[in-house]
């Protein structure tokens, strides 16, 4: 008795090359416009609009990363991001795991209403918050400071690593904890000591999505500070085009820049990540 494969249009579309084609889609979505950007810092002025297009750089040049610096402090924009970012990053890790911790270990009343309303705040438009957070700093005479894009970046970063960290507290055995505070531990010892670490691929992924955030946003940051001395990447890279004249192989080589530590960062903790993603969506 033979047994005959299935053909035709459907097996095409749940087989091999569907999932291909797919791939092959997503990685030019995700790399080009980055490849795209990177040509675009390694050509001329004249090469970027010289006819037909080039789509390769004939002759590479390092000129207008130079120029990237001299023109702008470029080096003060990127430390003043990074400052901003990695101090949100660490007040939301450390409020998101107290957060997680209470929604997933505790009895709470209204655990489902408090897990709802955390979704609702995160769907709010950052627009619609501008105004009122203006207010605020200002009253608070926080405006000009890293403290006013600190605050602000936490709390936009809250729920979604509040949500995620909720998930991978859930899976982790009471036992442990119990074991931990008869020990000796407290329940912020066994916090801190048995969980969190158990949970480090969560944690990771939080954080590289909080600093994420903070190195990205334009907002609130061109809103808040008008201190020369504080403006961060995304503002000052605005900076490089002129009345007339937007110079795109500097402003594409102050954007690459820009890409470096980000990139890096998530390099250096692929696996973690990866696995924190993994397991949060199993887990969740």
């Amino acid at each position: 008795m033979t047994t005959t494969t299935a053909s035709g249009p459907g097996s095409f579309l749940s087989g091999k090359p569907l999932r291909a084609i797919a791939a092959i889609i997503l990685l030019v979505n995700g790399m080009f416009p980055a490849l795209w950007i990177l040509f675009t810092s390694l050509k001329t002025e004249g090469e970027l609009t010289a006819k037909p297009i080039t789509w390769f750089p004939h002759a590479p040049t390092l000129q207008n990363y130079m120029q990237a610096f001299s023109d702008q402090p470029l080096h003060l924009f990127l430390f003043n991001s990074f400052m901003v970012a990695l101090l949100s990053t660490a007040l939301t890790l450390l409020v998101s795991v107290l957060a997680a911790y209470a929604l997933a270990r505790l009895n709470l009343k209204h655990r489902g209403l408090i897990l709802a309303a955390i979704i609702a705040v995160s769907t709010f438009p950052l627009v619609t918050l501008l105004v009122p957070l203006f207010e605020i700093m200002r009253t608070l005479n926080l405006l000009n400071t890293w403290t006013a894009l600190v605050l602000p970046y936490t709390v936009l970063s809250l729920p979604v690593c509040t949500l995620m960290l909720v998930s991978f507290f859930e899976g982790i055995p009471r036992d442990l904890e119990s074991a931990a505070m008869i020990d000796g531990c407290t329940r912020l010892g066994a916090l801190f000591k048995v969980v969190v670490p158990l949970c480090a691929p969560g944690v990771f992924t939080a954080g590289i999505l909080a600093f994420v955030n903070a190195w990205d946003e334009f907002l609130l940051a061109l809103s808040f500070n008008s201190n020369p001395q504080l403006r961060t990447l995304p503002v000052g890279i605005q900076l490089y085009q002129g009345e007339f004249a937007f110079p795109w192989p500097v402003i594409s080589a102050a954007l690459v820049v820009g890409i470096v530590p980000v990139a890096v960062l998530i390099v250096i903790f692929q696996e973690r990540v990866v696995s924190g993603l993994t397991a949060g969506g199993i887990k969740g």
